[in-house]
């Protein structure tokens, strides 16, 4: 296909007025202006058609990416003749990036003597994303016309969750170098299952000599315990509406993923067993417990299938559903949110409930936008009513867990960038004390 240019666009706009000038100085070479009109459309077809031809034309793009992390994608066009820089556009899923559409110049590669054009994607959510049609456009000689080829595209690029805290140095050598190690092994002096006695020695904690082994020894015997293993861990998603709005550019369900996940690989190190559990009207994910952390790839899957929903939970039939779910005491971590008393109150009346048989930790991010209203001066009746409303929903917000923690519930209430830090260390906390037994 053969389009003209800005360039030929500029030269017809530019005939009009010339045509006027011709028409009121000669009129009698009116003839003149329809001449050179039928030449410009000539030039144009002509610099179309030496414009060289497309021979071949390759997108190269990753099978798998993660939502919030930078993709690349490459575009590689063989043309045979001289032309110009050619230009490339992409149609894709909007999960790969707001618009749907990039574009990008190509440059000539010498080593290769193809034309090549790169462009970086950050996707927005998580699922499978499909690369729809590539657009490639290259000028003649003249910059008067473009050759313009257009190919449907069969590639989809699978979105997963941002797993770069699992990946990030520190926490490889945490693992490493921590009790948690590269296998799993008894970890002795902390927990609350016994596992032997030991000769007491100076700073060791009052409280773990064993008077009745020391009496009968005649010296003083320490118990040295050992963390619990396989306890069950339930990460509960919710996956509504209030979940869905972005913070920072991801929706907070990515973000809580992320932070889920991270804490899933270190229970899985440390030798317990991961569940996931999903929900939104209704329950939507329910996976086994996994206990190995090869079987890691499996959470990472599951998570990435948990989808977007618009519609407000139903906290009743979830938590219900999971409580059914669990023979035994787990430690269940919520992740929510809630935008309205209704939905809290119905928060706080389930999460009661679970609480009785099993240990619930609460995960929530703060609100930057929220504490910022509140917290500006108001310079007109507008920005006063916006800082009211947002300083009484701070506070109904404060009030809902702060009855969350009087029902027994270890609440994390952090920024999204500390969610992950704050769950671990509460995790390994409520390990060493072994409180999920």
């Amino acid at each position: 296909m053969i389009v003209p240019t800005a360039r030929a666009a500029l030269a017809a706009a530019l005939a009009a007025p010339l045509a006027l000038l011709v028409a009121a100085l000669a009129p009698g070479a009116w003839v003149l202006v329809p001449a050179a009109g039928a030449m410009l459309v000539a030039l144009v077809l002509l610099d179309g058609l030496v414009a060289g031809r497309l021979d071949d034309v390759r997108l190269i793009a990753p099978a798998d990416a993660e939502v919030g992390e930078v993709l690349q994608l490459v575009v590689l066009a063989d043309i045979a003749g001289r032309c110009g820089a050619p230009e490339a556009a992409i149609a894709f899923d909007p999960r790969l990036a707001a618009g749907g559409r990039a574009e990008m110049v190509l440059c000539a590669d010498p080593g290769s003597g193809s034309w090549r054009g790169a462009t970086t994607l950050v996707p927005q959510r998580r699922g499978s994303g499909a690369l729809e049609r590539l657009w490639l456009r290259w000028p003649g000689p003249l910059g008067l016309a473009h050759r313009q080829s257009q190919q449907p595209l069969d590639q989809t690029i699978r979105i997963w969750p941002d797993l770069s805290p699992v990946r990030s140095a520190t926490l490889q050598t945490f693992l490493r170098d921590a009790q948690f190690g590269m296998i799993a092994r008894r970890i002795r002096g902390e927990g609350s299952q016994f596992e032997s006695l030991a000769e007491y020695q100076p700073g060791m904690d009052r409280r773990r000599i064993d008077w009745k082994s020391s009496a009968r020894q005649t010296r003083l015997l320490a118990r040295e315990n050992e963390s619990e293993r396989d306890n069950q861990i339930v990460l509960a998603f919710d996956c509504g509406q209030s979940m869905c709005e972005p913070v920072d550019g991801l929706a907070r369900i990515d973000r809580a993923v992320s932070a889920g996940l991270t804490a899933a690989y270190v229970a899985l190190k440390g030798g317990d067993r991961v569940s996931l559990f999903g929900f939104a009207r209704k329950p939507v994910l329910a996976t086994p417990f996994h206990s190995d952390v090869r079987q890691f790839h499996r959470l990472q899957e599951a998570a990435a299938a948990l989808d977007y929903h618009e519609q407000e939970p139903n906290f009743t039939l979830a938590l219900t559903t999971l409580s059914t779910r669990l023979k035994r005491r787990s430690l269940v971590v919520l992740f929510s949110e809630f935008s309205d008393p209704t939905g809290a109150e119905l928060l706080i009346e389930n999460v009661g409930r679970l609480v009785r048989h099993h240990l619930v930790l609460f995960v929530t991010m703060k609100e930057p936008e929220l504490e910022a209203m509140a917290s500006a001066d108001p310079q007109d009746m507008r920005s006063l009513a916006m800082a009211v409303s947002a300083d009484t929903l701070a506070r109904q917000r404060a009030l809902v867990l702060q009855r969350l923690r009087q029902l027994g519930v270890d609440v994390i209430e952090a920024p999204w960038q500390r969610i992950g830090f704050a769950l671990l260390d509460r995790y390994l906390a409520i390990k060493r004390s072994g409180a999920i037994g």
